[in-house]
């Protein structure tokens, strides 16, 4: 599912290593990052992070958020800065994109083939785990992220 979320950048102009902070109000994610390019990227990334934790967790993504209701959440929240103050962008994730890219984990389960099949692949020398995954590729109709 692709979402795109408003975010407010600010750059402070104060010399630091991050000169430039982000908030992402519908996630309530602050980042940072060294150019304006890398701000959005961090926020791309954080959401992304946070999309697929969600997801993990059963939550639903928040619904993103129009021009003035995301004004009005970073404004009840100055703690730090005033991101209102800062340029607003949006920034879009393709959540099963970037779960491709991130949760590459490998998960073990037990499949149940005739003990004859099983042989014949043993003697063929293929890789069960691996002619597995490319048939259910094929048939969930994704392509593996390189």
């Amino acid at each position: 599912m692709k979402q795109v979320y408003p975010t407010f950048i600010v750059n402070t102009n104060d010399g630091s290593e991050h000169p430039f902070l982000v908030c992402v109000p519908d996630m309530e994610i602050l980042t940072e990052g060294d150019t304006f390019a890398d701000a959005i990227e961090m926020a791309r990334d954080a959401i992304g992070l946070a999309g697929i934790s969600m997801e993990d967790n059963g939550e639903e993504l928040p619904t993103p958020s129009d021009q003035r209701n995301a004004l009005e959440k970073v404004k009840q929240n100055r703690e730090y800065i005033d991101f209102s103050e800062g340029i607003l962008t949006y920034v879009d994730v393709d959540f099963l994109e970037y779960r491709k890219k991130v949760d590459t984990k490998t998960v073990r389960r037990n499949v149940a083939l005739p003990s004859w099949l099983n042989y014949e692949a043993e003697h063929a020398g293929i890789n069960v785990s691996r002619v597995l995954q490319e048939a259910l590729m094929n048939v969930l109709n994704v392509k593996r992220n390189i």
